[in-house]
């Protein structure tokens, strides 16, 4: 195996296991610093491609239908522009308001690490950059010290921070992992769902954690696929 699809196998497979590796010192956590030199990935002729391209993206990551992104009648009483997270049906929900949110396909955290509760964003980000913390690299010495935003990176396309918890909404590079359970608390979307959500939201948004017990027992039914 080539060096760098070495390296790519072995940062996709530590953040297989955590967003940051951080999920139970909450408390301690500091927004990624924003680093100039990931200027060069930060361009809009990649934001153009992952547009355009979403539609054949969830296919070709094998999302089955219920995980790509479409408008849904919803009832709740949030305000509009609030973004709900169902942890437990792995479902990210922006509501619209009317009855009807916008429904997007996540990864959540793995047992032990899910958490929940109600924050605002606080900061949102192109490209973000990846810095793992010292509790990472004491685990995984063999992991870069700073990787710059770009396709490649594991944080993928857009990042919102989440009050000033370690806990993002953010886009990743392994799609496959959608539906399924295996982060430290992030939350994680295709970067097609992200670039999406993060041009629909405004800073200072309400994010609503919902925890596990408030599994729903059924669908919202869908009303249209949004592109």
């Amino acid at each position: 195996m080539a060096r760098s699809a070495k390296l790519s196998l072995i940062i996709s497979t530590a953040l297989a296991f955590g967003c940051a590796g951080l999920a139970t010192t909450p408390s301690k956590a500091e927004p990624l610093p924003y680093a100039a030199n990931g200027y060069h990935y930060r361009s809009s002729a990649i934001d153009r491609y992952l547009r355009d391209d979403y539609r054949r993206e969830a296919p070709r990551a094998g999302l089955p239908a219920h995980l790509q992104r479409r408008t849904v009648r919803y009832r709740t009483s949030h305000a509009p522009g609030t973004i709900i997270v169902d942890t437990p049906n792995t479902y990210l929900y922006l509501v619209l308001g009317r009855g009807q949110a916008i429904r997007y396909g996540i990864g959540v955290g793995r047992t032990g690490f899910t958490w929940s509760g109600t924050q605002r964003v606080t900061r949102m980000t192109k490209w973000p950059d990846w810095r793992p913390p010292p509790e990472m690299l004491g685990r995984q010495p063999y992991l870069p010290r700073f990787m710059a935003g770009g396709p490649g990176n594991p944080m993928g396309a857009r990042a919102l921070y989440l009050g000033s918890t370690i806990y993002r909404i953010h886009g990743t590079n392994e799609p496959s992992t959608i539906g399924q359970r295996v982060s430290s608390g992030c939350i994680r979307m295709t970067n097609g769902d992200v670039i999406d959500l993060y041009n629909r939201t405004k800073l200072g948004a309400k994010v609503v954690v919902l925890p596990m017990s408030k599994r729903r027992t059924a669908s919202a039914p869908a009303l249209r696929g949004t592109n």
